[in-house]
């Protein structure tokens, strides 16, 4: 593989951590609620065995998926499934590299508008049809094409055509240079062509790609299947069969994994982390993460229009007591708009809990006797347990916060299905977002950028500052690392001080598997790998 020396510094990828989504970035909601002290409370298991197909491997989760849809996915869980069936031209490794997968050579050109693929030869699709240049020109027009493609925002609006100089080689020609474009290859996963021509509907419910495992069924709200695709191009051995089961209770996720019921279960409630520790049968990981967790506020609608409420709001909660509560002491402030370990990153000074300085920001704001508000998020247990603290928290300050529960898919099809901020009922939602530690582009522009409101991207404060989208603007068309730096340094102190979030903290990811699963692994942004997966 060549690299241009010049434009060296879009390849580096330090290891990420959300989302995030997605994924190229995921957006995903989790919290922790219920104490689920039953859990607790039940006898070791350690001499129960796996139930099922020795052969099958049962991972429990805490949401359920959204869509299949790769080019359309902001949440972890759907992109983790997905990244099992389908590749890209590039892809990440364990620690967040990037990797040739479809592609076995890549070129920049020296202006950085063209980019150069050598693509792998004898690649099947799970459908027989063949991989080659044709059929990344297809996805690619796709997503360039469809404004409403989450994909398409992210660096493919710029992209000007897609050439298939033979069967094995493709170019990609932009409009403009995009320092992150590199990574944006490494998201966009390939689909059959036959299913874009053909089944164009059924992408979103079911999808046929290259990967090492194929899609069999998906039954809503209970289980989603996958089997291994003999075909696939590396020949390694891996586990027949993978059923994944949407569990948001966390007790009874945990007690799957202690009977055997599930072999692997991500999330780990850190209040479970020291009874499954003790268990010979389960092993429990711990992973640094760039998940950042907040609550989105509205900026656009009162009373969070007012800069002064969303400040006073921020000082209304206490960080480390969220950390202790919600995280059972896992993970650290949020003390910027980014994760420590996102490139750029520059620690902000952070809003301190201070009760009495959250009421006097209201009173100048003309709301000395507080507000009702509504936050919302999905249903599972971390999720309640972020926002009844939430809840708590600022009913210090007369605050009064109605919590709104939703499932996942019924809450993203509620947010992102405002077509404008003055149709979006969102006021407040918790939530999370991960991305690669170097795809700072991904950790910004779709949180903050004026472009990025719902449904095109994940602006759900509906932040719109004509300064800081210049910032953002700039710094991603442009290679020059030390004025990159400082356009990020500056963008990181004027949105935190806008206080567009509540800014609550950095996740420590968390997952148990079975003693006899090797093989599975969740990547920094909170994506579960299971290419690798093998039982004993």
């Amino acid at each position: 593989m060549k690299y241009v020396k010049n434009f060296a510094w879009l390849f580096v990828v330090v290891l990420f951590l959300v989302a995030c989504s997605s994924n190229d970035e995921s957006s995903s909601s989790s919290s922790d609620v219920a104490s689920d002290s039953g859990t607790n409370n039940e006898a070791n298991t350690s001499n129960n065995t796996s139930s099922g197909d020795a052969d099958e491997l049962v991972i429990g989760v805490n949401e359920n998926f959204i869509s299949m849809d790769p080019h359309n996915t902001g949440d972890t869980n759907s992109n983790s499934v997905q990244s099992a069936m389908l590749e890209g031209l590039l892809g990440f490794d364990s620690e967040g590299k990037i990797i040739e997968v479809l592609a076995t050579e890549y070129n920049v050109s020296d202006d950085a508008l063209e980019y150069t693929f050598k693509l792998r030869e004898g690649v099947k699709f799970h459908d027989g049809e063949d991989f080659n240049a044709e059929a990344v020109k297809a996805n690619f027009e796709r997503i360039m094409n469809d404004d409403s493609l989450r994909l398409y925002s992210r660096g493919f609006n710029i992209v000007k055509s897609v050439d298939a100089v033979s069967e094995h080689e493709v170019k990609v020609t932009l409009t403009e240079p995009y320092g992150p474009m590199i990574t944006r290859f490494a998201v966009a996963k390939i689909i059959s062509p036959k299913m874009l021509s053909e089944e164009l509907s059924e992408v979103p419910k079911k999808v046929v790609g290259t990967g090492p495992y194929k899609f069999v069924e998906w039954v809503q709200g209970d289980h989603l299947t996958i089997d291994r695709f003999d075909g696939y191009w590396d020949g390694a051995d891996r586990v027949q069969k993978i059923t994944y089961k949407p569990v948001p209770e966390n007790g009874s996720r945990v007690a799957m994994l202690k009977t055997g019921e599930a072999h692997v279960i991500y999330p780990v409630p850190a209040q479970n982390m020291a009874e499954l520790e003790s268990n010979k049968d389960v092993q429990i990981n711990t992973v640094p993460s760039t998940i950042a967790r907040y609550v989105s506020l509205n900026t656009f609608k009162e009373p969070l229009n007012n800069e002064k409420v969303r400040q006073a709001l921020n000082y209304a909660v206490d960080k480390d007591a969220f950390l202790k509560v919600v995280n059972s002491g896992l993970g650290v402030p949020l003390d910027s708009i980014i994760p420590s370990k996102t490139l750029f990153y520059e620690k902000q000074e952070m809003y301190s809990y201070d009760v009495e300085k959250a009421q006097s920001l209201l009173a100048e704001a003309g709301y000395a006797d507080g507000f009702e508000i509504e936050i919302w998020g999905n249903t599972n247990s971390d999720t309640m347990k972020g926002m009844q603290f939430i809840q708590q928290q600022l009913k210090k300050i007369n605050v009064k916060v109605d919590i709104k529960s939703m499932e996942e898919a019924t809450l993203s099809d509620e947010i992102y299905g405002a077509q404008t901020p003055e149709e979006a009922k969102l006021m407040m939602w918790y939530v999370s977002w991960s991305s690669y530690p170097s795809d700072v582009t991904n950790a910004t522009k779709p949180l903050f950028h004026s472009g990025s409101f719902p449904p095109n991207s994940a602006n759900t404060a509906y932040y719109n500052n004509a300064e800081t989208d210049k910032l953002m603007d700039e710094a991603n068309s442009i290679s020059d690392e030390a004025k990159q730096a400082s356009l990020y340094s500056q963008l990181q102190r004027e949105v935190y001080a806008d206080a567009p979030w509540i800014f609550l903290g950095v996740d420590e990811v968390v997952y148990g598997v079975r003693s006899d699963v090797s093989g599975v692994v969740v990547n920094p942004t909170g994506g579960l790998d299971v290419r690798d997966a093998k039982m004993k």
